[in-house]
């Protein structure tokens, strides 16, 4: 189903339908400040799990990241140290993925790498969704490097692709293509892993 939501008003009807998919463990394709991507309620394991299957990831091997609220939300997900706590306060809501420690909360299937990337995106859509939902959102990006870039930039090519495997596809408005910069904040040497959309002075 496509369903279109607005970024600067997002209706709350609108929104409470997506938060009912989301909490019977459905999945859902949304609008990021960079990309289109897929997800579900971070903290149902059996939807994480089809996820991680349609998008062919293993993860026991590749970091699973979560969109959060906010910076107070993220503590509770993530081993927060104070510098990692004052980069983020700088840059976030925005375009980057940080990598950080996993706590005991996030069920077993993030422990396998003992890490989590965390994400605020400036994206009014996808906040309001966590927000409401009262749980982080797992979130996997849906571009596919050999694809044209339609089919992950255009909400109707998108529902069109994915209406067989997912329960909503939101229409708000046509995606990026540039995918979030990736900082790794597990030691206290913060690294860039991927350069992205976000600038970033470490």
């Amino acid at each position: 189903m496509l369903l279109k939501i607005y970024p600067e008003n997002p209706n709350p009807k609108e929104i409470d339908k997506v938060v009912n998919v989301l909490r019977d463990g459905g999945l859902v394709i949304y609008p990021t400040d960079t990309v289109y991507a897929i997800g579900c309620d971070a903290l149902n394991v059996r939807a994480v799990e089809r996820i991680c299957q349609l998008k062919g990831v293993d993860p026991r091997k590749s970091n699973l990241s979560i969109i959060c609220y906010d910076l107070s939300s993220i503590s509770e997900y993530a081993k927060v140290s104070n510098a990692a706590f004052k980069l983020m306060k700088r840059y976030l809501p925005g375009p980057y993925t940080f990598i950080l420690p996993t706590s005991s909360e996030l069920p077993k299937i993030y422990k396998n790498r003992k890490e989590v990337g965390i994400r605020v995106p400036d994206n009014n859509i996808i906040r309001t969704l966590t927000h409401e939902l009262g749980n982080p959102i797992l979130t996997m990006s849906i571009h596919d490097e050999d694809e044209m870039v339609e089919y992950s930039t255009d909400p109707e090519l998108i529902e069109e692709k994915y209406e067989r495997q997912v329960d909503i596809v939101i229409d708000g408005g046509y995606g990026g293509t540039e995918a979030s910069t990736v900082v790794d904040c597990t030691t206290d040497d913060f690294t860039i892993i991927r350069q992205g959309k976000g600038e970033i002075s470490l």
